[in-house]
């Protein structure tokens, strides 16, 4: 048998190394940033020597959050000689969303190939979609691999932080009253973090049982209940179909009906396990392949292009397989342009609003009674449970937290406008503050693993000139930070997502501030290395 294995490594080698070599040469011309794409899967990355790195025992970084943005920037700042790292998690464990989200159904709809980091590949995926369990397995994994438990204070939430302009740091207040005084300040708390509940009259009067997807009440028993499921976003399109087989009788309640793609799950068989965990070449063709692909389809979500009219033939294609009841088919199509919110990817959601059992409400809420859901057309849509699908609030950047930059600046005042950063990472009146997955960084396709991974390269460029500089801190110019958002805010303005859907890309008073309008590839090329011109040093 280690014969025969031996013969089939040197086919696949033989069949598989002339095309990698083709996808290198393609990824190189594509990208513009090979030192970025080619680090080494699966072999990690090993922390720099105190001569390698310089002098950077002094200075002190918090990090805020532990999901894939504060676990990424800790890894990415220990590999560069920076030990002296804080992460504040307010829960028990690492793992961000994917750690809250634990509703039935809860997966990723961007395949394991992108969705994890460069340097660090995990090979035993059991599908090409991975669910909850797996993804913050291989969060945990990465924490334990790099060293970053024993810089975590779990079941520590920050409440606010301040910029003391005397001793240029940051004093970081946390909910057991503590502060502690830090030289960086560094924010890795998602844009997908806070539930966002509907603002519907009489919430509180419901006699049932009720909670948010985000915090799913496992102990609660759906079987043979009647279930009032209120959103059809992300979340909800995952978790109604695993609920529907559970209910007596499931109402979902509908204000815009999502586009949705098909998602081709399937279980890897072990072949392909095998093939995966052998052969680096196979990884690599599937990880830029989807990469290249999902970088050529950004037209698609963004504008109104011939490529975007393709997926909604596919969209629509995937309802008319599904869904034969002409009724329902109305209900679940679309009224507004493809992109302009989220496209969501399922192949088990319209098969499911078609179970006898389930009936989709499109009529308006007015209110929440004692007994269930009224709709505007004075109907009551009784229910024992009530789960609200609806989202998060990804507008509220960094809230609830407290944040107070130099000379007393209030981030609440700085932002009153919308959210706005300079790439996304650093704020004008906030000296030593880095932001992960800030705004204008969120994507309408591809990964957001590599969008985070920019981000940290470029704070940990920055923290590196700092402390070369021996200046105590660094600080974006306005004129620059003012520059930057104008021409982001004009392409945003020629976008899909400024024709006025009411998509969470955008604030209430119509701002863009959640989306990146370009491409994977034109954001690395913006943050490969700190335009150090751009920022004032205070020594």
């Amino acid at each position: 048998r280690d014969s025969t294995t031996g013969v089939i490594k040197i086919v696949m080698m033989i069949v598989l190394k002339p095309i990698s070599k083709i996808l290198d040469l393609s990824r190189i011309l594509y990208s513009r940033n090979a030192d970025f794409m080619a680090k080494k899967p699966g072999k990690g990355i090993e922390p720099m020597t105190n001569k390698q790195a310089g002098n950077t025992a002094e200075l002190s970084i918090a990090i805020i959050g532990t999901g894939f943005s504060g676990l990424c920037t800790a890894i990415q700042l220990k590999q560069a000689g920076f030990n002296n790292l804080t992460l504040f998690e307010k829960g028990d464990e690492v793992g961000g969303v994917w750690r809250e989200n634990t509703y039935p159904g809860a997966a990723c709809d961007v395949p394991w190939h992108l969705y994890s980091f460069s340097f660090e590949h995990r090979t035993d995926y059991s599908s090409p979609y991975p669910e909850q369990p797996e993804i913050l397995a291989y969060q945990k994994f990465c924490a334990q691999k790099y060293g970053i438990y024993p810089h975590v204070q779990f079941n520590t939430e920050v409440t606010a932080a301040e910029f003391d302009d005397a001793q240029q740091l940051w004093n970081v207040q946390t909910d057991d009253g503590k502060t502690a005084s830090f030289n960086i300040l560094i924010t890795g708390v998602g844009q997908l973090s806070r539930p966002g509940y509907p603002r519907l009259k009489g919430i509180d009067d419901f006699k049932g049982h009720s909670f948010h997807s985000a915090e799913w009440d496992h102990e609660y028993d759906l079987n043979g209940k009647k279930i009032a499921c209120i959103g059809t976003g992300a979340s909800a399109i995952q978790f109604i179909p695993e609920i529907a087989k559970q209910a007596s009788e499931l109402t979902v309640f509908q204000r815009t009906a999502p586009y949705l793609l098909p998602r081709f799950q399937r279980q890897y068989g072990a072949i392909n396990k095998w093939m995966f965990k052998t052969f680096p070449h196979y990884r690599d063709i599937f990880r830029y392949g989807i990469f290249g692909l999902a970088e050529a389809s950004v037209p698609a979500f963004n504008d109104q292009s011939r490529l975007s009219r393709l997926f909604k033939w596919v969209s629509m294609r995937h309802l008319n397989k599904h869904v034969q009841d002409p009724e329902l088919k109305k209900k679940l199509t679309p009224d507004y342009a493809i992109g302009c919110k989220r496209i969501l990817f399922s192949s088990n959601y319209f098969p499911a609003l078609s179970r006898s059992n389930v009936n989709l409400i499109t009529e308006d809420i007015d209110h929440i009674s004692t007994e269930g859901v009224v709709t505007k057309d004075g109907q009551t849509h009784g229910a024992d449970t009530i789960i609200y699908g609806t989202g998060f609030k990804a507008t509220e950047f960094l809230a609830p937290i407290k944040i107070t930059g130099r000379d007393g600046l209030d981030l609440n005042d700085r932002w009153s406008k919308g959210a706005e950063a300079y790439k996304g990472i650093t704020l004008d009146g906030f000296p030593n503050m880095f932001m992960c997955y800030g705004p204008n960084t969120n994507l309408g396709g591809n990964s957001i693993i590599f969008m985070i991974e920019c981000q940290a390269d470029y704070i940990v460029d920055s923290v590196e000139q700092l402390a070369a500089s021996k200046a105590k801190s660094m600080e974006v110019r306005s004129d620059i930070i003012n520059e930057y958002n104008r021409d982001l805010q004009e392409e945003l303005d020629n976008s899909v997502w400024s024709l006025g859907c009411g998509s969470w890309y955008s604030n209430a008073e119509g701002r863009i501030t959640n989306n990146w309008p370009g491409t994977n590839t034109r954001y690395r090329r913006i943050t490969k290395n700190v335009d150090m011109e751009n920022y004032k040093l205070s020594a």
